[in-house]
Parts: structure tokens; sequence; C-alpha cells
């Protein structure tokens, strides 16, 4: 059995809810086929089954390792870097003109879907590319065929290299100096901390696009400029040079992702660490944000691909695990053990996993989407639409879902009881692995802050109320269905409390009040994050409630019989997986979502005993 992810709701996704085959009548996908998304996809579940999933644990367990100045990755990795890259996985969604494959965005997120669950693996390849991206939209043409092509075919790796000792997400406060040199290159020295996969034996280069101040630059981020430092300097015609003067200070030893050698690099120790600058002078936050961004959605693809794990691990072990009596039979001492799964208790932390993880994976391919319908429409309207849309989703996408997928992670254990707890079982290490991704990338905090702070009012406000007409338009559509009537009103009535408070914000600003959205921004996140998620469980509900009804009329069920629906589902998987739909979305709605009301009357509290108590009163 795959309990990775449920590939019947990631083809819901693609398929029934977005209709991921009206790209192919995009001139940018004219050349692709929905056929041709199927078999990608099932080519990748044959590889996250066969190969990725069983290196999680073993990667895990093996660890990295510093020797001689090298960074070694687990042995058993090997193997799934090799058929990765073969495979052709890293360059799926770069573009033909850059010597990929490529496929839309969104169905290169659902292949990867299947990969991140083994994210210390994933962050092997998958930095490069990110990296060779960056060249490509702001390198020189010598860059390009220099750097960018090995990397996207994987045969070098890439990093981003950020962090220091003194300047984690106060970049600003960077150190590392840029020496101007008579070549028009640069020489580099500084620390930098956290950098993924920033040593290894699996590629034979690397190139470390490195944030830097060139010398005599103005402080703070707008003095900041960004370079390419390879492992091994490349000769004109191609081949490595000598090795850049940079040395491994050491490997981060992590709560998770053991597999993922976390690295300090100390540059130009000797004086002599060669860097070439990428784009312009003094622009190296605007470059770097281009893959800070995609990274933010990457961390919700990594957040999604952990709660779908964890989940499913629950599932199955929940359906065999014999623990208990019926409810119905607790008083009598004879009574056959039950599988834990017909526990109250139990069903409700399966049953929040499940929305969680079907809410999340949802709003992933929809934002994915909105990546593929910028690109691919015609109209600039529409492309300015859908441009917003995903500006203001993306902090949604990386703060909301990591924290939710913490969750997932911690109900998944609780449900396996005592075992979940040992290392004799997975689910210890879903939890460990997934707990950085609300801290990198811009912790879940800086997120909500750049939500409140830039994001809601980005072009006056018009890209967040372009995402508040499709979600109104949405609950217009199932208002009108008797059966989801009441699920649609309450989500109706958590947008209008999500605008208001929007609106709350803006005035309390212009009051003087601005600590009130400061002092609010992650909580507002968390709000909103639950409000988004009912919009894309209710959107599923409605899909799957006409499915239902076609299929009660092909039975002659009346479509309201219940009773007869869920005996049909023991012998009918459509059936079952789309009572199950709506069920989620019910219970999101009328469990979930009313946690939204609590948070707004936090908010309207003015409370601010958080900013105001003196520090020694902590």
């Amino acid at each position: 059995m795959n309990l990775i992810l449920d590939d019947r709701d990631q083809k819901f996704v693609l398929q029934e809810l977005l209709h991921t085959e009206d790209l192919c009548r995009m001139p940018a996908w004219s050349d692709f086929s929905p056929d041709m998304f199927d078999m990608a996809l099932k080519e990748a579940q044959r590889l996250s089954v066969e190969v990725i999933f069983p290196a999680l644990v073993t990667g895990d367990r093996e660890g990295c390792r510093l020797s001689d100045g090298q960074v070694f990755a687990p042995p058993s990795f090997r193997r799934c870097f090799d058929l990765y890259r073969e495979g052709g996985w890293i360059n799926m969604g770069v573009s033909q003109e850059a010597g990929g494959q490529g496929f839309p965005m969104v169905i290169t997120m659902a292949a990867k879907e299947w990969f991140i669950h083994n994210f210390a693996f994933f962050c092997y390849p998958e930095p490069g590319q990110a990296a060779a991206h960056m060249i490509e939209v702001y390198g020189t043409e010598q860059q390009k065929r220099k750097y960018m092509d090995k990397m996207y075919a994987g045969i070098w790796g890439g990093t981003m290299a950020l962090s220091e000792p003194s300047a984690g997400s106060d970049v600003g406060n960077t150190k590392t100096k840029a020496v101007r040199q008579a070549d028009g290159s640069f020489r580099l020295q500084g620390n930098k901390i956290f950098i993924t996969s920033g040593d290894h034996d699996l590629t034979e280069n690397i190139v470390h696009p490195v944030l830097a101040r060139i010398e005599g630059d103005p402080a703070g981020t707008r003095g900041i400029s960004i370079f390419l430092v390879p492992k091994f300097l490349v000769n004109d015609d191609g081949t490595m040079g000598r090795r850049n003067d940079y040395t491994i200070g050491g490997i981060e030893h992590k709560m998770g992702l053991h597999a993922s050698s976390t690295c300090v690099i100390n540059f130009g120790d000797n004086g002599d660490c060669y860097a070439e600058l990428l784009g312009e002078e003094r622009q190296g936050m605007k470059i770097m944000f281009q893959m800070m961004n995609e990274a933010r959605i990457a961390v919700g693809l990594q957040s999604v691909a952990s709660a779908s794990i964890a989940y499913l691990h629950a599932l199955n072990y929940a359906k065999e695990r014999l623990q208990g009596s019926s409810l119905l039979d607790m008083k009598n001492p004879e009574a056959p053990r039950v599988p834990i799964i017909q526990h109250a208790d139990v069903r409700r932390m399966l049953m929040w996993m499940k929305a969680h993880v079907e809410g999340m994976r949802a709003l992933l391919s929809y934002v994915s989407y909105c990546v593929d319908r910028e690109q691919g429409m015609e109209s600039e309207a529409d492309r300015e639409k859908y441009h917003g849309i995903l500006e203001v989703l993306t902090p949604i996408c990386k703060a909301y879902c990591s924290d939710m997928a913490f969750k997932v992670t911690e109900l998944a254990i609780q449900t396996y009881g005592g075992y979940g707890y040992c290392a004799e079982y997975p689910v210890e290490q879903f939890m460990r692995d997934i707990k950085i991704a609300s801290i990198y990338e811009g912790t879940n905090g800086i997120q909500g802050l750049d939500l409140v702070g830039r994001k809601l009012g980005l072009k006056k406000g018009t890209y967040f109320m372009s995402l508040l007409g499709e979600m109104n338009a949405t609950i217009t559509k199932y208002q009108s269905n008797a059966a989801l009537k009441d699920l649609a009103d309450d989500v109706r009535q958590a947008v209008d409390t999500l605008a208001e408070t929007v609106m709350y914000f803006a005035e309390s600003s212009k009051a003087g009040k601005f600590l009130i959205p400061v002092g609010n921004a992650y909580p507002f996140l968390m709000l909103m994050g639950k409000v988004v998620m009912a919009w894309f469980l209710l959107w599923e509900a409605g899909v799957s409630h006409e499915k239902l009804d076609e299929i009660a009329a092909g039975k002659g069920i009346h479509p309201a019989d219940m009773q007869k629906l869920s005996l049909l589902a023991k012998e009918n998987t459509d059936t079952a997986f789309y009572i199950g739909k709506v069920a989620a979305a019910r219970y999101f709605i009328k469990h979930v979502l009313p946690e939204v009301d609590a948070a707004v009357k936090a908010i309207r509290s003015e409370d601010l005993s958080m900013i105001d108590i003196p520090e020694e009163s902590f």
C-alpha cells in the first residue's frame, strides 16, 4: 500500500477541481497532453515508492559526515540522486529554451510532491535548480553557459548562502565582504551558516549564490549584492580548475533532517575566494527574493507532503491496531478488541488530519496553477490577477501550511500512542523533519508581517480583492445547493470577517495604532489560513457532491439517501472518496473555522499586553 500520498486525491485536485487539461490549449503547453501529465505522475510515483521513500529512514540513520574538508551525503542517497537526475526531474519545470522539459508548474509540483516527503534527499538536487533559475534570469550569457546548463542537468549542484552568525533574518547586517579585482571579478571574505547542501559528494561541483557587500557600498539591504562562488573554478573550456578558497567549518547537528548537510562555510581565509557578480551591483536582495519566493512555495509543498505521509501512516495504523472494545460493548469484558479507528477520539484526530492535508494540497496546487495562469493567459489583466493572488497566498502557503503540518505529525504520533514516540516507527522522524519548515525561508512570524505589512496593500489592495472575488464566486455557486448551503453560508461569514479585519487594520494604522496590525500579524495569518482552507474544502465538497449525485442517479438511489450511499461506499471506491471529501469539508467548516471568530475577538480587543509588558516581567 502507498503510504506517501493519496494519488486519488491528487488526481481529483488536478483533474476535477482545477481542470489542468485546459493548460494544453494554451500556446505555452500546446505540445503537452493530459496523458503526458498522467504518465509523468505515474513515473514519479514509481520512483518515489521504490527508491526515494525507502531511503527516508536509512538516510536519517546514516546521516552526513565531514572528513578532510569534504562532506559526504548518506550512502543510500547516491542511487536516489542518480535516478532522480537521469529521470530529468530536476529540470522538469525548466523552460525548453533553457534545456528543460517545460512542464507546467502545477504538474511539476504534483510530481515533486511524490519526492519531497524525503526532504533531506530533496535538499541535494533541488537547490541547484533554484540557483540555476536565478542565473537564467539575471546572469550573463557567459554565466549561463558556464554554470546554468550543468546545474539544470544535475551535474553540478547549488545552494542559497544568506545567513550569518549576526545576520539571520536581519539580512541587512550582512558582514561578508566583496573586494573588487582588476579583471572585474571579486574576492569574498566572510562566514555563512545554515547553508542547505553546502557541501556533498553527489555532484562534481557546487555553485553558491552568496550575499555580500562590495567594499564601500552603503549599510543595510540596499547595499547588498549577490555573487556566484563555485566550489571549483571553471576554466574557459568548461573544465574545472582549482578548488576555491573556502572551507567547510562544520555540519550543523540538527533536531531533524539528519541526512541533509547543513553547513557552515568560511569564505576567503587565504584572501583568494573567487566570486562573480550576478546581475547588477546592490541588487542582491531583489535577485535573492526570486529564489526566496520560490523556496517559500516549496516549503508549502514540503509541508503538504510531510502532513500527507504522517496522516496516511496514522490512518493505516489505526485500521490495524486492535485496542479496546467498541463503545457499544464497553461494559462487556468479553467483547472482542476492535481497531482503534472505531474509537471516537481517534476518528476526531484522523478527520482533523484528513481535512488539513486535503485542504493544503488544494491550496498548493492552486497556487502553482496561478503561476501557470500568469504565464499562459493572453490578457494582461488576467495575468496581473493571478500574479496578485499568488503574491497574497505565498505567505499562507509557507507559514500556515508548515505550522499545520507540524500539528498533523504531532497528531500522527498521538494516534500511534507510545509506539509513535519510539524510533521503531517512522512518525517521530516526520515530526523532527518538518519542524524546520516554520523557521527557514523567513520565519512564520516574518511571513505574518509580510502579509499584513506588504502583501495585503499591494496595488492598493486590488490583489487581495481579486482573491476575495474568487472565494466569493465559489461561495455563491454552492449557496444554491441545499445540501451545502449551511457550509457556504458559514464560509461567506468567515470571508466577510476576513475582509472586515483587513479594513480594521487599515483604520488602526491611519489612527496611529500601527502596533495593532503588527502585534497581531501572525494571528491574522493563521486566521486567514483557516478561511482560505475553508474556501478550498467547500469547493472540493461542491465538486464531490455533484459527482455523488451522478453516482446516485446511475444506481437509482436518491442523492439525499446517505444510508444507501454509505452502503454503496463499501464496494465503490469513488463513492467512498466523494463522501469523504464532503465530510472533511463539513468537519473543518463546523469545527475549525469557528476559531476565526475567537481570533478576531482577540484582535479587536486592542490588547497589547505582549508589547506593553516590561522585559523584566517576563
